[in-house]
């Protein structure tokens, strides 16, 4: 079985790339800036706000994140 764990956020490489600000993402998405700031950490994101940040900066859910590959062997 394959499993993925987000390792890091992705988040502030993200809006670098998109030339946006936490200020423009918060007031784009409503997403409260406190919830904003703990997004940029290691702190992973529901769907909901996952699907509406992708939406905003234009990219994937999966892009939100740095994803770690754990292969465990079933016998």
């Amino acid at each position: 079985m394959t499993n993925y764990k987000a390792k890091r956020s992705n988040l502030k490489e993200l809006l670098s790339k998109s030339g946006l600000t936490l200020d423009n993402l918060e007031r784009n998405t409503n997403i409260p800036r406190v919830q904003l700031d703990n997004y940029l950490s290691k702190k992973v994101m529901n769907l909901n706000s996952a699907m509406t940040i992708s939406k905003e900066l234009n990219c994937q859910i999966e892009d939100l994140y740095v994803w770690e590959l754990d292969e465990e062997k079933n016998v």
